[in-house]
């Protein structure tokens, strides 16, 4: 999936260089929107994705270790291991909306973009289950980024003075 973002965005701007702008001003909505929900914190079980996924998908709300299918009623039914699967992958997407832009106002190289992100994918999910038990520590978190959203945003936007 970020494969294609940073194929399509450097395909963008070798042909139009005002992509640039529209990356920043993205960047610069997207911390405003950041900072404007610091305090609001997501409810997994109201999420549009878990309940189209349950909608299609039939499954149960028990757990079975860690399985990701499971029989029930002499049918196969997913668990909630699986029903987050889509979850994450939407996450993952979200993210790479942001960070996608965020890495071109540094470097227009496709090469540098792509290894850049993948090994902070690679650093990041290795310090997944450090930083879930800590995550009640970074209470400006959401701030902090929201400020680096716009400082990068503002940057890429000031590249025509």
């Amino acid at each position: 999936m970020r494969a294609g973002f940073i194929a399509a965005g450097s395909a963008l701007l070798q042909q139009f260089s005002w992509v640039l702008y529209l990356f920043g001003a993205f960047l610069v909505l997207t911390g405003v929107q950041t900072f404007r929900q610091r305090h609001k914190h997501a409810d997994p079980s109201r999420s549009r994705v878990i309940r189209l996924s349950r909608r299609f998908i039939p499954s149960t709300s028990e757990h079975h270790g860690s399985r990701f299918l499971t029989r029930e009623g002499g049918r196969r039914v997913a668990t909630p291991l699986f029903t987050v699967l889509p979850l994450v992958e939407v996450s993952d997407l979200i993210f790479a909306v942001d960070s996608t832009p965020a890495i071109f106002a540094i470097t227009t190289g496709p090469f540098l973009v792509f290894t850049s992100n993948a090994f902070a994918i690679l650093g990041l999910r290795a310090l997944y289950f450090l930083l879930a038990e800590l995550i009640h520590r970074f209470g400006y978190l959401k701030v902090g980024l929201a400020a680096v959203l716009v400082f990068v945003g503002a940057k890429m936007l000031r590249t025509a003075w």
